[in-house]
């Protein structure tokens, strides 16, 4: 029998997201500004609900090239708000668009989104030992750090929690429950890194 983080339950596409997504490294742009993108529009909703819109939202925004979203206009913005594969929640599309546009003038000054974000956690996967979800933070004084300056570059929807959602999702933080199965496989590749 496998042994999961009990969040993730029985349902096929939240296991599968366990599985092979939560925790492991990303260190591609696109599936960043995804990440952070899917975070936001999180905010007061279950992530299964964005897990399930995720393709919609994938369609819907260019399958997130950052320099796409960034030229999306009023137009775009109408075309989103009538698309029933997403979240239509104004300011949360509106924010993307602006996230785009900020995720851009990082590119730019640190050469990459990805160089940005994990020098955060010093290029390296933060490893936690939790024995019970029940132990795990919904934000830390890194995911603060990171809400403040990606605030003061303009990001919205960015939060503490909504950035240690993403730390998580992004593999920045390792949250798997250390009886997961998950747990040591991560681990054990956060360090050969």
């Amino acid at each position: 029998m496998v042994t999961r983080c009990a969040w993730c339950g029985t349902d096929p596409l939240y296991v599968a997201y366990h599985d092979h997504e939560w925790g492991v490294p990303v260190h591609d742009d696109r599936t960043l500004f995804e990440f952070l993108i899917l975070d936001g529009a999180q905010a007061g909703l279950s992530w299964l609900t964005i897990l399930r819109k995720r393709e919609g939202y994938r369609r819907a925004f260019d399958q997130f090239d950052i320099e796409r979203v960034a030229r999306y206009d009023e137009a775009d913005l109408a075309r989103l708000l009538a698309d029933p594969g997403i979240v239509r929640n104004r300011l949360k599309l509106a924010s993307a668009v602006t996230n785009a546009r900020a995720a851009l003038a990082i590119r730019d000054e640190f050469g990459s989104l990805d160089a940005y974000l994990w020098r955060f956690v010093d290029g390296r996967t933060l490893q936690n030992a939790w024995n019970d979800i029940a132990q795990i933070p919904a934000r830390s004084a890194v995911s603060d750090a990171m809400s403040k300056d990606l605030k003061k570059r303009g990001f919205k929807f960015v939060g503490s929690t909504i950035c240690y959602a993403f730390m998580q999702a992004a593999g920045m933080v390792n949250d798997h429950v250390i009886d997961c199965f998950r747990y040591l496989d991560l681990t054990r590749r956060t360090r050969r890194r």
